[in-house]
């Protein structure tokens, strides 16, 4: 975790080592105390007028270096975004991935933004949002709609419902409301370990990166965090004006972890795509949906060859919707 000494408003090395630095974006303390935000960038030799911002999931943060790569070659500098009580920003202090709206991270957003265009002086601003980052930039790029910060968004898995029966959905849905306006850090659920043992290195994974930021069994989910999340779902489902051209990006099925073990690899085990695909139209008038054949949650961690299909159909999305910045 950060120490005090280290948050400061200048670049430094990043966890990643060669390439990415990180910068820590000092907010507005809440009821936990201090809060901050890090932004990691990567940029192409001799800088660009393109930028992508990246904002990760619920337990998870920025590690996914093949995704920068794949922007870097497409001649983007890339930044990701590690939300307030996630990753390189959870403080000693703080429930980890605790907020109680998700509007909140507008202060994060508009600062990473802000630093990008005004700061470093990029033309172009693409917004990649997965699983609950979707839902958070999609909102986010929603209420910033008009104002010429983000020229496209793209979702890879985007949270848009619960992946649940009809009756969680509704009934248990109400009780969480309540449960979170009285008691908003009680457990009311938690996170299956099937998926992140899936993903990792060591129990026979691709990847590697930090169980203490990203644990196999997440962290537990509580009442105030989720009643944020269906606040979000529902402004979602009434509709929103997304004003630049955005891509949806999912599997092309789902499965339970725990009936079809066998299907973690090819399909998506968090969230139903189903939901994903339907609420995709809500977004905005210009919205691009693509089912990538065994696709897991995150497509950009995806087994070959989903992987490869998921960043050539980003590539042709891009070279389609986002300007050349020339």
């Amino acid at each position: 975790m950060t120490t005090k000494a280290e948050r400061q408003d200048a670049y430094r090395e990043d966890i990643l080592g060669s390439g990415y630095e990180a910068r820590t974006l000092p907010l507005q303390s809440d009821d936990e105390g201090e809060a901050v935000a890090t932004l990691v960038r990567r940029r192409v030799p001799g800088g660009s007028q393109r930028a992508v911002l990246y904002v990760h999931g619920f337990v998870d943060y920025f590690f996914q270096t093949n995704l920068a790569d794949a922007w870097l070659e497409a001649g983007f500098d890339f930044y990701a975004l590690d939300l307030r009580k996630y990753g390189r920003s959870l403080l000693a202090h703080q429930t980890p991935n605790y907020i109680t709206s998700l509007g909140e991270y507008d202060e994060e957003l508009d600062e990473a933004a802000r630093i990008i265009r005004d700061e470093e002086g990029h033309g172009v601003l693409v917004v990649m949002g997965h699983s609950t980052g979707g839902l958070v930039t999609s909102l986010w790029a929603h209420r910033r709609r008009g104002r010429g910060i983000v020229d496209a968004l793209v979702l890879n898995s985007p949270w848009f419902d619960l992946n649940a029966s009809l009756f969680q959905r509704t009934l248990g849905t109400a009780a969480v409301h309540r449960l979170g306006a009285l008691r908003p850090r009680v457990v009311v659920g938690k996170l299956g370990s099937a998926y992140g043992h899936h993903l990792h290195r060591e129990t026979g994974g691709e990847w590697t990166y930090d169980l203490a930021w990203k644990p196999h069994g997440g962290f537990p989910v509580v009442a105030g965090w989720l009643a944020g999340v269906r606040r979000g779902h529902a402004e979602l489902s009434r509709g929103l004006a997304i004003d630049c051209p955005v891509m949806v990006a999912c599997s092309d099925a789902t499965s339970d972890p725990v009936k079809e073990p066998g299907r973690i690899s090819s399909t998506d085990v968090v969230l139903d795509v189903a939901h994903i695909a339907g609420r995709a139209p809500l977004l905005g008038r210009l919205v691009t949906l693509v089912r990538i054949r065994g696709g897991i949650h995150d497509l950009t961690l995806s087994p070959e060859p989903a992987r490869s299909e998921f960043f050539a159909e980003l590539t042709r999305w891009r070279e389609a919707y986002v300007p050349n910045g020339r």
